[in-house]
């Protein structure tokens, strides 16, 4: 495990520790389920982007493959 120093506005730190308390759990731990939840997402976005890269050129392909599924429907 890595320790990180993170520099934060007064402010913004006792609202985290707040909300950190209302939580029942520490303000490192809401940092850890942030990043969780921000890391997911990018991989995500990365994924899709992937997946668009892949069909560049191909739209008249899935258009007919998307006929055809609702034809046998």
């Amino acid at each position: 495990m890595s320790a990180l120093t993170i520099r934060l506005p007064d402010d913004k730190y006792k609202r985290l520790k707040d909300l950190s308390r209302r939580r029942h759990t520490s303000v490192n731990r809401l940092i850890d389920e942030m990043t969780t939840i921000m890391l997911a997402e990018f991989d995500a976005e990365t994924r899709f982007q992937l997946r668009a890269e892949r069909g560049q050129g191909k739209q008249a392909l899935g258009l007919e493959l998307l006929e055809k599924a609702m034809r046998e429907k």
